[in-house]
């Protein structure tokens, strides 16, 4: 897919997705969210992609949805509007199965959509002016899908006060809240986060990412018998494992245990 609304590269084993329409305050309509899925799969599928970090260009992250976008499905039928909404459920799908570890680079609002997108990351980094809410009940809207999502990242208590209230917060009560990891001078942001991405590329096998990745959304909807014969079960699979002998092995011998690059 030729890409009109993100930018899409891997730069020395770190994918990068930048949304890319400013002029809209990088708002989502049905294009984007097509192309961020297009992307994720491409890199999911690239062996040479170790980490995944999103950004935006100019002053906003993302204002979530394109409301000129949405007020033209207004007369859609609810077959129709079910089809563009389960586009984005898609999208939240593929990040929150992602096989790579997921990191959102905030460098402005991250507004509804937007910030459910940061959500969905592993790991946020924003900088000190760096805003965040689920403002869709504001207009009349409903923060649905994020929902989901969100009450599993921060509890229910915390998520019903964030979406019922249509809140704006500030990064570091972003932080505090648990919504997001760090909070970094701005003119330090870039560096960390590439800093970071590489760090555990280097010090994570991928394969154990993964794994990790996977258990941990395998487990949610398991009572406590299931969740723990779930893991043991990934814990017996991953000892056969090419990186776990190597990790093994190396950790034995005093060797230095390095996964990236490779």
């Amino acid at each position: 897919m030729e890409y009109q609304y993100i930018q899409a590269q891997i730069e020395e084993g770190i994918g990068r997705i930048v949304l890319n329409r400013p002029e809209k305050r990088n708002a989502f309509n049905d294009r984007l969210v097509a192309e961020l899925k297009s992307a994720l799969r491409s890199f999911f599928e690239d062996s040479s992609c170790r980490i995944i970090v999103f950004s935006g260009q100019g002053p906003a992250f993302s204002a979530g949805a394109d409301l000129s976008y949405l007020q033209s499905l207004q007369n859609n039928s609810l077959e129709e509007n079910l089809a563009d909404s389960r586009a984005l459920m898609e999208l939240y799908q593929l990040m929150y199965d992602s096989p790579k570890v997921l990191i959102a680079q905030v460098e402005g609002p991250a507004l509804a959509g937007g910030c459910g997108l940061a959500t969905l990351c592993d790991f946020c980094f924003a900088v000190p002016s760096a805003t965040f809410g689920y403002t869709e009940v504001r207009i009349g809207f409903i923060p649905a899908l994020v929902s989901v999502f969100l009450v599993r990242k921060i509890g229910e208590s915390r998520a019903r006060e964030l979406l019922l209230s249509g809140d704006i917060l500030e990064a570091r009560e972003a932080l505090r809240y648990g919504l997001i990891s760090f909070v970094v001078a701005a003119d330090e942001i870039a560096s960390t986060v590439d800093s970071f991405a590489r760090n555990i590329a280097a010090r994570c096998a991928p394969g154990s990412l993964a794994a990790t990745r996977k258990l941990l959304a395998e487990v949610q909807d398991l009572t406590l018998h299931e969740a723990l014969e779930r893991a043991a079960l990934r814990n017996a699979e991953i000892r056969s494992s090419v990186e776990c002998r190597q990790g093994i092995n190396l950790f034995l011998n005093k060797e230095p245990i390095v996964w990236w690059p490779s």
